[in-house]
């Protein structure tokens, strides 16, 4: 779709699929090569000397960086805009690849996977910031759904991509050249390529002289570019907002936290029933499988019937699917029941595809949202940070079963505050 007429009524989502590769490329680009590294660093870890619980620290980084990085990028896209940001971030995560293939110890590593993940917040805030200030209400979910429909293609198809890598070349390091080389297209592409930050403002503005009625079939009119309103700060926003980022923000941890325990859960399960490593792939890729097949069907539902139709059901799905799960692990089906709940969680994880994004671009202030958007995702980062280290005290302490049933205990108070604080603090969109 696109325009051809200059009095054809604006529609933000023919503009948004036009400029599509410039709006969702540089997001597709960082991804594919982040999701290609991710998977070998203990490996590069292990080969400077770490340990199992030293190369588990080092890969932890990765979330640590993105976690410290929120708050930053919130102010730097507030300041500077969102295509100066990504640019800067590509060009210093440049120097974290560098720091990775060149790294002599296991410091330097740490410290150049701490550097990426920080220049990845960048990436996904600069994004959601635009996301924000430029789709329309009644289709903001599908295109934040979409957007992270990306990433989730980046990560998902990144891990093969090494694999064929390290099959062609035996090293690696190749998977770390290839994502320099993602890194240098994703800068020469928000540098060269149309910037959709003002290409939206001079469309507006050009309907918006040759006809004076600028129809939308929104329901809620598109910026045409960020105020010039007075700029608040980001620990100034944190404070004006702090009603709903300490309710329905804990409510969005929450879901992070469930989402990031199926990663370290299912894998853990496997391992703990005696299932081989090839067969624990085939279930987890299964369930991931699913997952991204319905990153769209979410910002459907979304945009049609409410947020809280799409985080409802994710969370009850995960919440009880872990609870379920935690019971069957010494059962002599065990393995049919692993497979069962993988599938289960895939689909609950699939639901919630975007309505991190969506709610946080709901509820951010329209003028400035930048730097409530790296409060925001600062909550969400650090809500899936802390399962991992939950999820290994509980089972430390007590036992893997355990550990996941609490998991499922927090899906459950989870979709609890969704019921009581989504219809309180989010707009109902409208047809």
């Amino acid at each position: 779709m696109h325009v051809t007429d200059s009095r054809e009524p604006l529609r933000p989502r023919d503009l948004l699929w036009r400029f599509g590769p410039m709006v969702y490329g540089p997001t597709v680009l960082f991804a594919l090569g982040e999701g290609a590294v991710i998977p070998l660093i203990p490996i590069l870890a292990a080969q400077l000397g770490a340990d199992v619980a030293t190369a588990a620290l080092v890969a932890s980084a990765l979330v640590v960086g993105q976690l410290c990085g929120n708050i930053p990028a919130g102010w730097a896209v507030a300041r500077v805009g969102e295509r100066v940001t990504m640019a800067a971030a590509g060009v210093v995560s440049l120097v974290g690849v560098a720091g990775m293939i060149l790294a002599p110890a296991l410091g330097v590593l740490a410290a150049s996977v701490f550097l990426i993940g920080f220049c990845a917040a960048a990436f996904g805030l600069a994004r959601h910031s635009f996301m924000t200030t430029r789709v329309p209400l009644s289709f903001r979910a599908r295109a934040l759904s979409l957007l992270g429909g990306t990433f989730r293609l980046g990560m998902f198809i990144g891990p093969f991509v090494a694999a064929a890598l390290l099959a062609v070349f035996g090293d690696e390091h190749a998977a770390i050249w290839f994502f320099g080389g993602c890194l240098i297209a994703t800068v020469v592409l928000v540098l060269v390529g149309p910037d959709p930050e003002t290409t939206f403002v001079a469309e507006t503005a050009r309907r918006a002289a040759g006809d004076s009625t600028i129809a939308e079939d929104t329901g809620e009119p598109v910026t045409g570019s960020i105020p010039t309103a007075e700029r608040i700060g980001v620990f100034r926003t944190m404070w004006r907002y702090r009603r709903v980022l300490s309710r329905l923000g804990l409510a969005a941890a929450s879901l992070a936290a469930v989402r990031s325990a199926r990663q370290i859960v299912l894998p853990l399960w496997g391992v703990s029933i005696g299932l081989d490593a090839q067969t624990i792939a085939l279930i987890v890729g299964i369930s991931g499988a699913i997952d991204f097949a319905l990153f769209y069907a979410s910002g459907q539902v979304m945009d049609r019937f409410g947020r809280l139709w799409a985080a409802l059901p994710a969370m009850v799905l995960m919440g009880s699917g872990f609870i379920a799960l935690a019971f069957t692990h010494d059962l002599a089906e065990a393995p049919m029941w692993f497979a069962m709940f993988a599938a289960v969680l895939g689909v609950g994880n699939g639901l919630s595809s975007g309505i991190l994004l969506t709610l946080g671009a709901d509820t951010a202030p329209k003028d400035d949202p930048a730097p409530f958007l790296g409060s925001w995702r600062t909550l969400t980062d650090a809500g899936g940070a802390a399962t991992p280290l939950l999820v290994s005290g509980i089972a430390a302490v007590a036992s893997l079963s355990i550990a996941t049933g609490v998991v499922g205990v927090i899906g459950l108070l989870g979709a609890l505050a969704f019921v009581r604080w989504v219809p309180r603090f989010v707009p109902r969109p409208r047809d």
